[in-house]
């Protein structure tokens, strides 16, 4: 497969707004929309282009509103991504994708295959947090402290957790990867602590500080989609959907990945014994990407 390289462009989306976007790879390929976490900027991660290449996978990632080039849109939903990802791909010329979600970008992988039916093909959330409203799920328990005063914050309202978040973001202003598991304190356990080393360190210190260089509206108005109803009901979800998470997870709790397992139809658990938050996709990217390939081909 040649390889098309990268390219980096900024598109306009409806209610004029612009979204950056980065592809990667063969343009012949599958797409792979990459929903990152949150906060996450916009930067190349070479191990994950390197694993989707021999699965015939282009990549296609974006900046969701607030971060980056994309413009703020004030009251997003989760929901929301899907129009956003749906005009990328027309502009790619792409009828059909495949699509991930790590972390906080797991409910936007989830829109999209909820509410792109017949065009997302399969999905797999990575660590990604169920929803604030679920039944029988204690949704901060679990948590480090870190997380559940960001989330408190974020149920409190903007006001509050704009203070919150100005505060955290002035200590990402210039991650090195030696900063960053001291910045995400008790976020990270020993699992992944372990990985935040040489590529996957630096990737993780450029993503977080790019995440807030033009502000923390990105972070914001993530946080609060996330303690909102989501714009779809998991019931809409189509097509195949894997489920991954691990038990050492303290950013999005082991119960959040059996919660939505057992309420996504027909989802497919892969709950990972002994891996966290950041190790999880480190550790088993390549599984993830050859589980979603093999779905699509069966979906």
């Amino acid at each position: 497969m040649a390889n098309a390289g990268a390219d980096r462009f900024v598109l306009n989306v409806a209610g004029g707004r612009a979204v950056e976007v980065l592809t990667v790879q063969d343009t012949d390929g599958l797409p792979l929309v990459f929903n990152t976490g949150t906060p996450s900027g916009l930067v190349p991660y070479p191990p994950l282009f390197d694993a989707a290449a021999p699965h015939g996978l282009r990549c296609v990632l974006y900046s969701r509103p607030g971060y980056g080039n994309s413009d703020p849109q004030p009251g997003r939903k989760a929901a929301d991504a899907a129009a956003d990802v749906a005009t990328i791909l027309d502009h790619l010329g792409a009828a059909e994708f495949v699509t991930t979600g790590w972390s906080g970008g797991g409910p936007h992988a989830l829109a999209c295959a909820a509410l792109l039916p017949g065009r997302c093909l399969a999905a797999a959330t990575i660590a990604g947090v169920a929803p604030y409203q679920a039944q029988g799920l204690d949704w901060l328990a679990g948590m480090a402290p870190e997380n559940i005063e960001e989330f408190g914050a974020a149920m409190a309202g903007q006001e509050e957790l704009e203070a919150m978040l100005t505060v955290a973001a002035s200590m990402m202003g210039d991650l090195s990867a030696t900063d960053v598991a001291n910045v995400f304190g008790d976020l990270v356990t020993p699992p992944d602590k372990a990985v935040i080393t040489g590529e996957f360190g630096d990737y993780l210190a450029k993503t977080t500080t790019s995440a807030v260089a033009s502000g923390i509206a990105g972070w914001r108005d993530d946080d609060l989609a996330f303690v909102s109803d989501w714009g779809f009901s998991l019931e809409q979800v189509s097509g195949p959907v894997s489920v991954w998470q691990g038990d050492q997870d303290a950013m999005v709790p082991f119960a959040h990945g059996r919660w939505l397992a057992a309420h996504i139809p027909g989802a497919q658990p892969r709950l990972v014994p002994g891996e966290g938050h950041l190790s999880l996709v480190v550790n088993h990217l390549d599984d993830i990407l050859r589980g979603l390939v093999l779905a699509a081909r069966t979906s």
